[in-house]
């Protein structure tokens, strides 16, 4: 996982994952939750088994299928 930091540009706040800017935002409160908020998601998401992946699939009692459509 790179390394994440949070750089100040003017009123503004650049997240940057190792060397590449990946978001900028206006709080650093902010961007410090969001950073934190994503190595959790990242976290759990390694934890997982690999056969174990989530996944969103169409219900096909409440949507019907493109076939299926008007």
């Amino acid at each position: 996982m790179p390394d994440y930091s949070i750089v100040r540009v003017g009123n503004e706040y650049i997240v940057q994952a190792g060397e590449k800017s990946i978001l900028k935002i206006s709080s650093r409160r902010r961007a410090v939750k969001l950073v934190t908020d994503a190595a959790e998601l990242l976290d759990q998401q390694a934890a997982q088994p690999a056969g174990d992946s989530a996944s969103i699939r169409r219900d096909p009692d409440i949507l019907p299928g493109p076939s299926e459509l008007p």
